[in-house]
């Protein structure tokens, strides 16, 4: 910037073009415009996608001498800080005290020459106003975002005010039931919390809860679509009661402390049946509780809502629709395994067969097919259970997981025995799950007589619909993921948050997958005991489309982000 301009003594269409953002025909054009509309410049250069939001609070803040706040300083903001100034004041004013000190406290604006709020912040706080200066869009996403925690933690103080012992029956009831009708004034505070934080997580369609203590308070996150989002943070005070009120809904031990613990119990609310597995760990600053949410009202899932290309799709009816063999997915924990069975099950299931799964946990409970909960502690192993199971006459058998040696050999000699057989393993993809395979210690010869199918998959994020905008991608964003910008036929889509996705972007999720039908060469090479470089090889040779390709694909669709493919898949070396 030259030093005889002066960006507080120029107009912002000046500064823009200053600093080379438009060009004076796109100044021109809007000046025509905004006689019409009354509205501001800005405003109006970015309702004619002339230029970003950022851009134009970037100059509007440099002529008035402001910093710009950023994303991280708005939506990061301490509610505790946030609340100095009340919500109803701040919406209507579009501010947001986001720092503070001894004298001052730092709040962002949408309009710094609002010298009348400005005064009323001084008033309302006692402290002098810091301002920063915040785009339109940004400052409703943070406002939504931070108030909204506050509202969730001014519903939490209020119910464990005044909560010094929490005590309990070991006998009390093991099934919750949410629903409003149900609910008490009489209530133990400390149930009131627990049955929020169970509300709140059905609410959000979490999976898993986490209970998490700290040296000064307690972080309550639930895992929405794969990751985990903060919810509430009580005191740590709350702590004793919180663990000892879901031991007693779990029937576990409410007096040890020292050793982990498992247990599990039911929630009924409005619409939804939940099985809750959980899991008590001690740690340095206290038990911590994780809750895994088991839907047991249905499953509603069918093999196109997976997410299957259309390819992919009529192969993998194919092979499951075939009279014997052995279908094996993989994949980490969470990533949607035993979702893809159970809807392969329900794609062919008949009165003319018998199916039987045998699971730890039984995850979704499906008509028509006979489901077994294994039971270690009662010696119910997986290969106790599949060696009752085989003379059980049946047709298709699901084993939740090949863990090891027996189980592995049970599934195999099932599977050449005339039967088909479906199993999950944990490994990072196709390949590498045939060598898992054999490291667990199948022959040879067997993986290779009895497998018709191995498939990896991973779940990504979907854009949340609501809030889902175009973007145009930096090459940098491209190289990352290997993309070539010759692909790329205009925008890529993105989600800006909204509450409808809690600002994340994303709402729901999609299976991606990596396919390998069991071809004559595969089984050759699996015969000879190749290695996994050489199976990936024939594989890739043989249409294999990997991870990485897959979740890319869905990029150019507009369905998920870069982001979101960098984060579930590795890149294809």
């Amino acid at each position: 910037m030259s030093t005889d301009f002066n960006p507080q003594f120029s107009k912002i269409g000046e500064i823009l073009i200053h600093q080379e953002k438009i060009s004076e025909s796109q100044l021109n054009q809007a000046l025509a415009e905004q006689k019409n509309t009354q509205g501001k410049l800005g405003q109006t250069l970015i309702e004619m996608d002339a230029i970003r939001e950022e851009v134009v609070t970037s100059a509007f803040a440099l002529q008035m001498g402001y910093k710009v706040a950023d994303n991280f300083i708005l939506l990061e903001a301490d509610p505790n800080i946030a609340s100095m100034i009340p919500e109803d004041f701040a919406r209507s004013n579009r501010v947001l005290a986001v720092n503070k000190n001894e004298s001052s406290i730092v709040v962002a604006m949408e309009d710094p020459e609002d010298l009348i709020t400005v005064d009323a912040i001084k008033r309302l706080t006692n402290l002098d106003p810091d301002i920063l200066v915040s785009g339109t869009t940004l400052m409703e996403k943070a406002l939504d975002k931070v108030y909204g925690e506050i509202q969730k933690t001014a519903e939490v103080s209020e119910t464990i005010e005044s909560i010094t012992v929490i005590s309990g029956d070991e006998g009390s009831q093991e099934k919750v039931d949410l629903s409003p009708e149900k609910a008490s004034a009489e209530d133990a505070p400390i149930e009131k919390l627990v049955n929020l934080i169970l509300i709140e997580s059905i609410k959000e369609r979490a999976t898993d809860i986490h209970i998490e203590p700290m040296e000064k308070q307690i972080y309550i996150r639930i895992r929405i679509d794969g990751v985990l989002q903060t919810i509430m943070t009580p005191p740590i005070t709350s702590l004793s009661g919180l663990v000892t009120r879901i031991k007693i809904l779990s029937n576990l031990n409410i007096a040890e402390k020292r050793l982990p613990q498992d247990g599990r119990f039911s929630i009924n609310s409005p619409g939804k049946d939940l099985d809750v597995r959980v899991s008590i760990l001690p740690t340095i600053y206290g038990e911590k509780i994780v809750m895994r949410l088991l839907d047991k009202t249905g499953f509603d899932i069918n093999l196109k809502s997976l997410g299957f290309p259309q390819q992919n799709l009529g192969i993998f009816k194919k092979i499951i629709n075939q009279p014997y063999g052995m279908v094996v997915v993989s994949g980490p924990t969470g990533s949607g395994k035993s979702t893809s069975l159970y809807a392969a099950l329900k794609e062919i299931k008949s009165d003319r067969t018998n199916i039987t799964t045998v699971e730890d946990p039984v995850e979704y409970q499906l008509d028509g097919i006979n489901q077994v909960q294994v039971f270690e502690d009662i010696g119910l192993t997986f290969g106790s259970t599949l060696r009752s199971v085989l003379r059980q006459d049946p047709d298709i058998l699901l084993i939740g997981e090949i863990r090891d040696g027996e189980t592995a050999d049970i599934a195999v000699k099932f599977a050449l025995t005339g039967h088909l057989v479906f199993s999950t393993v944990h490994a990072n993809d196709a390949p590498g799950t045939i060598t898992r395979l054999l490291d667990i210690g199948i022959a040879p010869f067997l993986v290779g007589s009895c497998l018709n199918l191995v498939m990896a998959q991973r779940l990504v994020r979907r854009i949340c619909l609501n809030c889902k905008e175009n973007y145009t991608p930096s090459r940098e964003e491209l190289d990352l993921v290997g993309l070539d910008p010759g692909k790329v036929k205009g925008d890529l889509f993105q989600g800006k948050g909204c509450a409808d996705c809690r600002n994340t972007g994303y709402k729901g999720r999609l299976a991606i997958f990596e396919m390998i039908p069991m071809a004559r060469e595969l089984r050759k090479l699996v015969f000879d005991s190749a290695n996994e470089d050489d199976i990936r090889e024939s594989a890739l040779k043989n249409g294999m489309i990997t991870l990485r390709e897959a979740g890319l694909s869905r990029v150019l669709e507009g369905i998920t982000t870069v982001e979101e493919i960098v984060r579930s898949t590795v890149e294809d070396l």
